[in-house]
């Protein structure tokens, strides 16, 4: 089933849960993108990976714009780097909110946000989810595979890093950090994309196998 919506950014209508931002900031950053896209990039809050100003994930800091560029690369994202075209790829936040300069979300602020974050990601219903960074890869992990258990606590994300976990109905290809990327990371994660693209991906659905 597809979705019936022509909106790029916020396409469900979603509020900001909270606003604690600075009054500089947007209140939330909302998913982004092709609301019947294959692919979901999954980052972690907008001080990490960005648009706290552009109200886009993955723009304005350097870890965003470096996955950004692994989705040009590959062919998702086109046009400007604030306001990017995506075909077949959705871009959202496990934690939404824009927070004050030098803040992180707590425990307790993931939690009160994990029903926004499960809707959107249920609604885009993608093929491969791809989470960035160890925090949403533990949550999609433990949320759509039954394979957290598998794997070290914390997450060892350089081994993880463009692997691929089947899950319940999904492909997670998880990708570590930016900020924490060796030599051969960029490639790894552009080569996997570039393999999965080329191939019957589309037969994730319903498989619950693990491989990679």
């Amino acid at each position: 089933m597809r979705n019936v919506t022509d909106r790029t950014s916020n396409p469900f209508g979603l509020r900001a849960p909270v606003d604690r931002s600075d009054p500089e900031d947007r209140a939330a950053v909302f998913g982004y993108g092709d609301a019947n896209a294959d692919f979901h990039v999954i980052g972690d809050y907008p001080g990490v990976h960005g648009g706290e100003t552009t109200g886009v994930p993955f723009t304005e800091t350097a870890a965003g714009l470096a996955v950004q560029d692994v989705a040009r690369a590959v062919g998702f994202a086109s046009g400007p780097r604030d306001d990017p075209v995506l075909e077949n790829c959705f871009w959202s936040y496990v934690y939404l909110c824009s927070l004050p300069a030098d803040e992180a979300p707590t425990d307790d602020d993931y939690a009160d946000l994990e029903r926004f974050f499960d809707a959107e990601l249920r609604a885009i219903n993608a093929h491969i989810l791809l989470p960035v960074g160890a925090r949403a890869t533990d949550r999609v992990l433990r949320e759509y595979t039954t394979q957290r258990r598998r794997y070290d606590d914390p997450l060892e994300m350089d081994a993880l890093h463009a692997s691929e976990i089947r899950g319940r109905g999904v492909l997670v290809v998880p990708i570590r950090e930016p900020s924490e990327w060796a030599d051969g990371d960029r490639e790894a994660i552009v080569a996997r994309l570039e393999a999965l693209l080329a191939s019957d991906y589309r037969q994730t659905k319903g498989v619950a196998t693990t491989v990679g």
